[in-house]
């Protein structure tokens, strides 16, 4: 198997540090060609459908796609922004703060980027422009606060796929989950109550997390329990009694069944109790998406609405709200203890002329 070409190596170089937060990924544009290559590549993530290959093949091609690919990109319409995909937005704002919270902190030669596991910018694009960036030392920061074979583990394997045709691998640090960590914990909080302090509160706070085959939890995937602990502690810190919140799953897809309760029937059996008022928070989204603001916004609104209910408040993500941006500065900083991060100013003065040595050397060996 041939390696990818390297950059040249350069002695006394000063190796850098960097974050990669990675996000599901987006569309790059709400039309059904960019729907259908977006879906192509997620549905065909072995770990995303667990179907025999060939199988599947037929069933995504033959039947899928051609029909998903444009509801999906009418429902993508329906939440575009002149600026493009929200998720896209939110996350690159949310890469920048953190930079920018990091070198508050002390931490100057962190470089923190962007990256999608399905559509663009790529993983495997960004590992290679980190690389060209000097950068040695790399912690991968998914956008996924729970674990799950579905997702985290996915950017392991492209992660891991892609150094295998590396020949100098940087030193790397994967965050598997940080779904019970105080930082997130906290934002989420703050979230909450920000929201209420603004709009008053409702009868019931429902926290609908992206939702798995339950087969998944049957064979070991831990993702159910960690959403659940996800909400007893965001309960805890509101002050919610255990008949004050509930926690339910949506995004069911197939005819499998899928980790329950489901969201929709849940709201809609809410309104028909006579409830009058629900908050809905997504914990399990770190950014606003198609699965918040389209399907919890607008279709589990109509839901809840058609079946008697009053009054529907969808509270957004995290998003770059403060809170979570410091609430990731911690979870990145316990990640990055042991690396060089935080330089004393001589410290700052020997890097510069190390610098300056590897640009002559680059410079005699381009003579």
């Amino acid at each position: 198997m041939p390696f990818r070409k390297e950059p040249p190596h350069l002695h006394g170089a000063v190796p850098h540090s960097a974050i990669v937060l990675v996000n599901l990924g987006t569309p790059d544009e709400p039309t059904r060609s960019s729907v259908r290559r977006y879906l192509k590549q997620f549905l065909s993530d072995p770990r995303v459908v667990e179907i025999p290959s060939r199988i599947w093949w037929f069933i995504l091609n033959l039947f899928i796609l051609p029909f998903r690919s444009g509801q999906s990109a009418a429902k993508y319409r329906t939440i575009w922004t002149r600026e493009g995909s929200p998720l896209r937005i939110h996350t690159a704002q949310q890469a920048a703060r953190l930079q920018a919270m990091l070198a508050e902190r002390g931490h100057e030669d962190v470089k923190v980027a962007m990256a999608m596991r399905y559509g663009s910018p790529a993983l495997p694009d960004v590992l290679d422009q980190l690389k060209a960036d000097g950068c040695d030392r790399i912690v991968v920061l998914p956008a996924y606060p729970q674990y799950s074979g579905t997702t985290t583990a996915s950017i392991w394997d492209s992660v891991f796929q892609h150094y295998a045709r590396v020949r100098n691998v940087p030193e790397l640090r994967l965050v598997k989950h940080y779904h019970d960590h105080e930082g997130y914990i906290h934002a989420l909080r703050d979230n909450v109550q920000a929201y209420w302090d603004a709009h008053g509160r409702g009868q019931k706070l429902v926290m609908s997390f992206h939702g798995t085959p339950k087969r998944t939890l049957e064979l070991g995937d831990p993702y159910f329990c960690e959403c659940q602990k996800t909400g007893r502690l965001l309960a805890q810190a509101l002050g919610l009694g255990p008949d004050e919140y509930l926690v339910t799953f949506q995004s069911r897809f197939g005819k499998a069944e899928w980790l329950q309760p489901y969201t929709a029937p849940t709201v809609q059996q809410l309104a028909r109790d006579g409830v009058e008022r629900i908050d809905v928070i997504c914990p399990g989204f770190t950014s606003d998406c198609l699965e918040t603001l389209e399907e919890i916004s607008m279709e589990v609104r109509h839901d809840f609405e058609s079946n008697g209910g009053k009054d529907f408040h969808y509270i957004p993500c995290l998003n770059a709200s403060p809170a979570w941006i410091r609430g990731m500065a911690e979870i990145a900083e316990q990640h990055l203890i042991g690396w060089p991060t935080i330089q004393t100013p001589a410290q700052r003065e020997a890097r510069r002329l190390d610098a300056e040595r590897g640009a002559q050397n680059a410079a005699r060996l381009g003579a």
